[in-house]
This record gives structure tokens, sequence and C-alpha cells, in this order.
């Protein structure tokens, strides 16, 4: 990385170490403020899940997010062997068509995308960690969804909203 973790990164990041090492599924919520670091925690992780050969996905409420997401993350891991591909409702037919073979032969390892990501035809070979940013933006239906396109993924809630409803899901 470019610049040093925050003490609460690294605590937070080694919490989410622990759970993904645990036998049980891990469904953390990481709240945090507007650019407190939250994404490089999650990219951490994702990374640790591509480390032990399993693919990962980022889903965002909107495609300017979507894309800001897979942009940052692509340069992070542009001297890595990972693919990191970016997948939204805009990609011309073609475009979705060749992300979602590769993605099913499991030769995307990260995938970043919006509400795509849980449309008919989206396969994973090997889903291990499902990231959800501004879970709040999302129904019940689509993060379900998403989970069940791994077989019990891990999953990790970002927001930087503590509403009722995140809070409740955390207890």
């Amino acid at each position: 990385l470019p610049f040093k973790l925050t003490e609460a990164q690294r605590r937070v990041t080694k919490e989410i170490f622990n759970d993904l090492k645990s036998s049980a599924p891990m469904n953390r919520l990481l709240q945090g403020d507007v650019g407190s670091g939250k994404t490089i925690v999650a990219l951490i992780a994702m990374v640790a899940a591509m480390e032990n050969d399993l693919q990962t996905a980022l889903m965002a409420p909107t495609e300017i997010l979507a894309e800001q997401h897979a942009r940052n993350i692509k340069r992070l891991l542009a001297k890595t062997p990972y693919r990191v591909e970016l997948l939204t409702g805009s990609l011309r037919a073609a475009q979705k068509k060749e992300l979602r073979t590769a993605l099913k032969a499991g030769e995307i390892h990260a995938v970043i995308g919006t509400h795509a990501l849980v449309q008919e035809g989206v396969a994973f070979a090997k889903l291990g960690l499902a990231v959800i940013d501004e879970q709040h933006r999302f129904g019940v239906m689509q993060r379900a969804e998403l989970r069940a396109r791994g077989f019990n993924p891990d999953v990790l809630v970002m927001t930087a909203t503590p509403i009722p409803r995140s809070l409740a899901m955390t207890v």
C-alpha cells in the first residue's frame, strides 16, 4: 500500500481475518465515516480471500461508486496476478456476456458492480467473500441473492450511515 493503515484499520482488519478463519461464515458490518478507510479494509479482506483461491464481489449502489471502487482497486492490484473487472447494467450485452463467462470459469478474481451482480446469468466459480457497500441502499432480497451466488460466502457490509436497521442487523 502507498500509505500506512491507521490503528483502527489494523484492528478491524485483524478482527475480519479472525472471522475469515472461522468455520462459520462471516456476517460483519463495517461502519465508518466517509473517507475513514472502509474500502481499503474491504480490499485487504478481498485479497486474503483471493490468496485462498476464492473469488470476491463488491456490490455498490450506483454505477459511479462501482466505477470509482473498480478504478481504485485495479490501480492498487495492478502489479498482482489478480484480475479485477467491473460489471454494471450499462455495459454492452457482448461485454456482459464475456464477463459472465469469465466469472463462471473462475478467471475473474474480483468483480465490482452494481445490482448487475445479482441479475440472471451471473454465476461464480467459487465466491468466497461478498462485500456490500452502503447496504441500506439494497433490499434484503438483493443482499441475499448475492450471498446465494456462493456456497456460504463470508459477507462484509460497509456503511457510513449508522441507521437503526444496520444496527439491528449487527445485533
